[in-house]
Parts: structure tokens; C-alpha cells; sequence
């Protein structure tokens, strides 16, 4: 991280929740430490996972107890702040245990417990989780974004990826395709802009933001030929926001929405559904890309990818993706501080 993205910064740590103990998540907590960060990085987690994984690694890491205070001061390249939570069983690199999906959700409503407290203070990065063995383990759990959304008591959230040169933020996330136009209601997509809209404004631009809307339909409906979503709720919803003085253009065919053309002067193209638009963005940045949840009342993000199960304690993981999430949690918080706009002080997002 840079160290300068430090300075006149309000926020005085990260909370990292690593996600699945037997995935990566471990693995990339562990290189992420090898290198001094410009803010304190408090993991929660198991210690014992974390020191097993650092030794199947050979990697040196020191832990150290967080108390209840969030701590100031940065430590030293091998050396990690700790709030320790236990797994339920012992943990095999690469290998899935039910018995510790409990664990797993016990750390990241842990993390983000604290972030709600002090939200001017700490932002919440989390890694990799694995969604089927929650599952399995008898516990709905749909993803990060939804579980924090319940957490945080929101009625509305939006994920957003982001790489160096393309945001895309979705109005529907983990739904079942057949039940994706269902979803797309005149108040579900006036939410999705608006807090995308004052989301950008609080932690990355300066000015309204450039919204490119998809359309849901192929050709964005063809003037109805091909659907009426398009006509009946997306484009009266956009007239009515356009109003309001949010600069919004489309909706446009999903299919050139990311040409370099459309792209020009754009902070962000809101997609429909999930696989309408991050295969995209994953294309062209998988790795270093990151998953950002606006609306919540504090900072939140996130890696790109899954929990590598089959690289688990190899040393071929790669923590990219993980510094990145920091950086941008630092980055966004940064901004937020210059507007003077504190993280949870939103109109749209509870």
C-alpha cells in the first residue's frame, strides 16, 4: 500500500474476515501480512489457522490481540492484529468441513459488528467465502452482500466490481435467471440508482456520476418487439431520476455497452443482473478486480474471486485482489473524509 494514503486519513484500521479456513482465504491473509500496511489490519479469524497455514507456507507471522480498542499503530512486515474466533474443527487445507460454516459467518458478523460501531473508523474487507458448505450446513446464506445488508439493516444495497478502468454495479445479484425480470421493479431499479448515484459522490467523484444503464432484453427490448421492461419500467425510471439531475444514459443493449466508445467519460454501467455484466469486467481484470457493497453505513470490500480450494496452502495463491480491496477501502474512505461525508450518513441506503 501506498503509505501516503495514509496521511489525513480518519479511519484507523481494516477489519479482515478471511472467509472459508480451508480455502485461500487463509493463504492470502498471510502473504497480505508480509508487507507493512499504511493502516493497522486486524484479521478475524483463528489464529491457529492463520499460524498453520503461515508455517505450511513457510512465511514468518506474528499475531497480536486487538482489545477492545481499535488499535493506531501499524506493525512491523510479518506481524498481524488478531480478534481470535474458533473453529469448530480442525481445519485441512482444501478440504470442506460443515462443521466450521458457523465459524465462518461468526467472524464476519463479528467484523462488521464493529464496523457499525465505529464506522468512521473501520472499514470491513473480507475474503473468499464458500457459499455451498454454508449451505450445506443447514444456514441460508446467499452471499456477503446480502448477509451484511440483513446485518447493517438495510432495505437496499448494491454490489459493485471494480478494476483500474471499469465499474459495474448490478440491480439484481444471486437470483436464479428465471426469476431475474421479476426483480426488475420500477422501485428496485430507482434504488439501485440512487445509491449507486450518491455512492460514487461520497467515495470516488467529485461531480454527479456518468451512469451507463444496460437494458435487461436483448437490443434493449427492440422498442418492445423483444420485451417491455425496457418501456414500462426502466426508461420512466431513468426520466423521472434525470429530473433530479442524475446524468444517465440508456438504457443500451448489453451487447455494446462496453464498447470503448460507450465506455468514454463513464464512472459506471449498472447491469441488469450478474452475469449480464461482470463477465465483462472479470474478462478484463480477474485478480485484481475487487467487489465494493454501496449503501451499507460503512466501507465494505472484498476480493474478486472464490476460495481456490485447489490451491489452499500451495504458496501459488495470490493476494492481489486482497491488497487491492484494502487500498480501495483506504482510497474510498479518504475521499469520504476530503467531502467531509462520514460513511453511513446516506440518504438512500437504510
Amino acid at each position: 500500500m501506498n503509505p501516503d494514503l495514509a496521511d489525513t486519513f480518519p479511519v484507523s484500521a481494516i477489519a479482515l474476515t478471511p472467509g472459508e479456513p480451508a480455502g485461500i482465504g487463509p493463504d492470502i491473509t498471510v502473504q497480505l501480512a508480509q508487507q507493512q500496511q499504511a493502516i493497522p489490519v486486524i484479521a478475524y479469524a483463528d489464529p491457529d489457522v492463520l499460524l498453520a497455514r503461515a508455517k505450511k507456507l513457510q512465511l514468518p507471522l506474528a499475531l497480536h490481540a486487538a482489545n477492545d480498542a481499535v488499535p493506531t499503530e501499524t506493525l512491523p512486515a510479518g506481524s498481524l492484529y488478531i480478534k481470535p474466533h474458533a473453529c469448530a474443527a480442525s481445519v485441512q487445507a482444501g478440504t470442506l468441513d460443515k462443521r466450521n460454516a458457523t465459524y465462518v459467518l461468526d467472524c464476519l458478523r463479528s467484523a462488521a459488528s464493529d464496523c457499525l460501531q465505529q464506522p468512521g473508523r473501520l472499514a470491513l474487507v473480507t475474503g473468499p467465502v464458500q457459499k455451498s458448505i454454508i449451505n450445506d450446513a443447514g444456514i441460508s446464506f446467499s452471499g456477503h452482500t446480502e448477509f451484511l445488508q440483513d446485518i447493517a439493516g438495510c432495505d437496499k444495497v448494491v454490489m459493485m466490481l471494480a478494476t483500474s478502468a471499469l465499474r459495474v454495479a448490478l440491480v439484481t445479484t444471486h437470483l436464479p435467471l428465471r426469476a431475474v425480470p421479476d426483480a426488475i421493479t420500477d422501485d428496485n431499479v430507482r434504488r439501485t440508482l440512487e445509491i449507486v448515484h450518491e455512492g460514487l459522490q461520497q467515495y470516488f467523484t467529485h461531480t454527479a456520476p456518468a451512469i451507463l444503464v444496460c437494458g435487461l432484453n436483448p437490443h434493449a427490448g427492440e422498442s418492445g418487439h423483444l420485451g417491455t421492461e425496457e418501456q414500462n419500467i426502466i426508461e420512466p425510471v431513468m426520466h423521472e431520476l434525470r429530473g433530479k439531475g442524475f446524468r444517465l444514459i440508456g438504457p443500451v443493449p448489453a451487447d455494446t455497452a462496453f464498447t470503448a466508445d460507450r465506455l468514454q467519460a463513464i464512472d459506471v454501467v449498472v447491469a441488469m443482473y450478474h452475469d449480464q455484466g461482470l463477465p465483462v469486467l472479470k474478462a478484463q481484470g480477474f485478480g485484481e478486480a475487487i467487489n465494493i457493497t454501496l449503501g451499507l453505513p460503512f466501507v465494505r470490500t472484498s476480493v474478486d474471486h472464490g476460495t481456490a480450494l485447489d490451491l489452499a496452502g500451495s504458496g501459488h495463491a495470490k493476494h492481489a485482489s486482497l491488497q487491492q480491496a484494502i487500498d480501495n477501502a483506504v482510497s474510498m474512505l479518504q475521499h469520504a473524509a476530503r467531502k467531509h461525508v462520514l460513511p453511513g450518513k446516506t440518504r438512500y441506503g437504510r
